[in-house]
């Protein structure tokens, strides 16, 4: 370890006990691909609640608004990539158990570019012509100084913390991904107040960067802790590591849509600690391939 930095190591309960009730949580990932789904599992057995959660969604999203953990969802889309809508997600948003903010995708990216960047808000035109005018009332456009269209003043997406996957890690911080695309989660780190980390292995800083030095995307500075967490992201993918497991994802879509399948569901996979959720899954991949 280089000499005068701390070992930002933790465990996943350790990051939920940093976090609170009430408080804006920025979670990477896309969609169902690369999610911190063993820190979504841990804020799912904790007492958080009122959580609002700004995401480009998956079941992550899906997960937390089952458990009544979240008043507002801040997002460009919900789905599982391979099913279209996540059905939690999907539930709450017609029962309006939720505040849901929806906006272009171009624009929660701009909104956490412009709080990366310290600033309350940026142009942009993503927006202008469409109906996110009309379904939130609360943005504005905003006049150029030097002349020319009137833009939408993309307010800055704040957030107190936030929670993102990585392939790999050193103890400091400094993570990289392996996969084809890093989903924006510089940019959730840089937003936050304090920017959690988990990662399928946690390596020597001289291991990381050896792909290519454009995977080291995000740096120490900006990351509190950095959680071990082999199959952490699981059900969603984390390319070249493990891709989506879509049959255990069709299991917790259909689980959703009976409240006994879901309560089963539960029991085996939720209220259990994450080594028991690992154990749960490889039991089930071992009895699915006994079977075939």
């Amino acid at each position: 370890m280089p000499d005068g930095l701390p070992d930002k190591r933790m465990n996943e309960d350790q990051v939920v006990a940093e976090l609170r009730s009430g408080m804006t949580l920025g979670i990477g990932g896309w969609g169902s691909r690369r999610k911190p789904m063993s820190l979504v599992r841990a804020i799912l057995r904790s007492d958080l609640t009122d959580l609002t959660v700004v995401s480009y969604g998956g079941p992550d999203v899906g997960l937390l608004c089952a458990a009544g953990k979240v008043r507002k969802v801040v997002y460009g889309f919900v789905s599982l990539d391979t099913i279209p809508l996540d059905p939690h997600f999907r539930a709450a948003r017609q029962a309006s158990t939720i505040e849901a903010v929806e906006y272009d995708e171009g624009m929660v990216f701009w909104g956490l570019y412009a709080a990366a960047n310290r600033v309350s808000f940026l142009p942009l035109r993503a927006g202008l012509g469409s109906d996110v005018m009309q379904i939130n009332p609360d943005l504005r456009t905003v006049a150029s100084p030097y002349g020319g269209d009137e833009l939408v003043a993309m307010p800055a997406l704040k957030l107190d913390a936030a929670i993102v996957h990585l392939n790999r890690a050193d103890a400091q911080g400094n993570a990289e991904y392996l996969g084809p695309d890093l989903y924006f989660d510089d940019l959730y780190c840089q937003a936050a107040e304090r920017a959690y980390v988990s990662c399928e292995e946690v390596v020597p800083t001289s291991e990381l960067g050896q792909v290519h030095p454009a995977t080291m995307r995000i740096s120490r500075a900006y990351v509190a802790g950095v959680v071990p967490a082999p199959n952490g992201a699981h059900f969603t993918s984390c390319e070249p590591d493990y891709d989506r497991d879509e049959a255990f994802q069709r299991t917790y879509a259909e689980a959703a849509r009976d409240p006994e399948a879901w309560a089963a569901f539960s029991r085996r996979y939720l209220d259990v600690d994450e080594a028991g959720y690992q154990a749960a899954v490889a039991e089930l991949a071992d009895t699915a391939g006994a079977t075939r």
